[in-house]
């Protein structure tokens, strides 16, 4: 497991661009947000596109299916090399529970999913209450060539 707690920051500002910031709520179309990832990192490749789609369907599902169903996704693109990392953050104090849930016996393996798809997840608390749950991800390695890593 990847799991990581309480990091001193995810990203490092100087180094990352914002792709996307916007608000997760019950209007959330999952297959309308899937379609913006792609035309916001057009230049990953297909296999990487469909770990990111992945990871943050289920990041994004857990707000919904798990916390009051509201919070933000964030999603950054590192400048330096071919690692994108994905954050959401709810109003929840209750972390990511690995392989089981509240919803029943065939639900509950999104952070499964996320552990085997990501580089690395994690969480870490809000200042003001509930918590931002991460993952990151990178490119394989002919990609990772692009970037010089």
């Amino acid at each position: 497991m990847h799991h990581a707690e309480a990091p001193v920051s995810t990203v490092s500002e100087d180094s990352t661009s914002l792709v996307i910031d916007m608000t997760i709520d019950a209007s959330i179309v999952l297959s309308a947000l899937r379609g913006r990832l792609t035309t916001s990192l057009p230049d990953l490749d297909e296999d990487h596109q469909y770990d990111l789609q992945l990871v943050v369907t289920e990041l994004v599902s857990n707000v919904l299916d798990h916390t009051a169903g509201i919070g933000r996704l964030r999603v950054y693109r590192s400048t330096v090399r071919c690692e994108i990392t994905v954050e959401v953050d709810d109003t929840s104090t209750v972390r990511p529970v690995y392989g089981r849930s509240r919803l029943g016996d065939t639900r509950g393996r999104g952070i499964v999913v996320v552990d085997n798809v990501s580089n690395g997840w994690g969480t870490r608390e809000l200042p003001h209450g509930g918590k931002t749950v991460y993952a990151m991800l990178r490119c394989s390695a002919d990609v990772s060539a692009q970037f010089g890593t």
